[in-house]
């Protein structure tokens, strides 16, 4: 890590403390714990950023299948009344 960038941070006591215990159970310490935090929370951020364009995407791409079943539909039915007489007169 020789690429290593310090800078100051301000804590509340109490979140200091909970971190401090957290480092003292795990045996590390505060700047490896900070790192650690932070490379989750740009990961969960990056999840969450793909899982609403994802949604988006999907949204839009029912908005298009919508419009070609309904396109389809109303250039095929006659065809598709003919086709529903067929198969009634087969039962």
């Amino acid at each position: 890590m020789s690429n290593l960038k310090r800078v100051m941070i301000s804590l509340p006591n109490s979140l200091l403390k909970e971190v401090d215990g957290i480092v003292q159970k795990e045996n590390g310490n505060r700047s490896q714990f900070i790192r650690e935090a932070m490379q989750m929370y740009i990961a969960e951020r990056q999840k969450k950023e793909l899982r609403e364009k994802m949604k988006q995407g999907y949204i839009e791409m029912g908005q298009i299948n919508l419009e070609i079943a309904n396109a389809g539909f109303a250039a095929d039915h006659g065809a598709l009344l003919a086709y529903e007489g067929n198969l009634a007169e087969c039962e």
